[in-house]
């Protein structure tokens, strides 16, 4: 486990594709999304918070300390990710925060370790997670130097998009490969957007428990 790393899962999205609500508190597997989420990503690191506006107390059965973003008006996960740079600067030593989606229940179990690594000799990068060349922003190690670099991009030049402010900043990939459940790949960052999604996750959790 990484001591001077924190973990903030990104559970503030507003879903609209699943009809509202979170996603990360839709059943699946007899718990909750953000239980697998918990599950798999709670181990590797620690302090571990939450990032999400609104009431705090929907989330308190996971006993993990609540994030509203610095940042009005949902500006998406940056807005989480920022708030979790500063919120780390300023309450923990730790030097970096490590992000993950708070609706992608098969995440890798190593993600924390392999990111890291690829910091080791290129401090102060970004270490963004990439998959069959899919790059996949919000999981990365993010440097708690970069805080007021992303601040100013996100509230004074108003860009949203992850993957702009990582391009714009020195970032290394590190590739993850599908694990095999029941002989079929499986997408590590596999995420529930839609209805379908639900069910295809709550299937692949089956073939991964027998």
């Amino acid at each position: 486990m990484k001591r001077d790393v924190a973990g903030i899962i990104l559970a503030g999205g507003q879903s609209r594709r699943m009809g509202g609500g979170d996603k990360s508190l839709l059943p699946l597997g007899g718990g909750r999304v953000l239980d697998q989420v918990v599950l798999r990503f709670g181990p590797q690191i620690e302090p571990l918070v939450l990032s999400a506006n609104g009431d705090p107390s929907r989330f308190s059965r996971f006993g993990l300390p609540v994030l509203a973003d610095t940042v009005m008006g949902f500006a998406g996960p940056l807005a989480g990710i920022l708030t979790g740079l500063e919120w780390a600067a300023a309450k923990t030593a730790c030097k970096a925060i490590v992000t993950a989606a708070g609706d992608t229940p098969f995440l890798p179990l190593d993600l924390v370790e392999r990111l890291a690594a690829a910091t080791d000799q290129r401090p102060g990068s970004i270490a963004v997670a990439c998959s069959a060349g899919k790059r996949h922003p919000t999981f990365a190690l993010w440097p708690t130097d970069c805080r007021d670099a992303l601040r100013h991009f996100l509230v004074d030049e108003d860009i949203r998009r992850v993957s702009a402010f990582i391009e714009r900043h020195e970032f290394v990939e590190v590739e993850f490969p599908d694990p095999q459940s029941a002989g079929q790949p499986v997408d590590p960052f596999f995420n529930i957007n839609v209805p379908d999604d639900l069910v295809q996750a709550e299937r692949l959790l089956r073939s991964m428990k027998s």
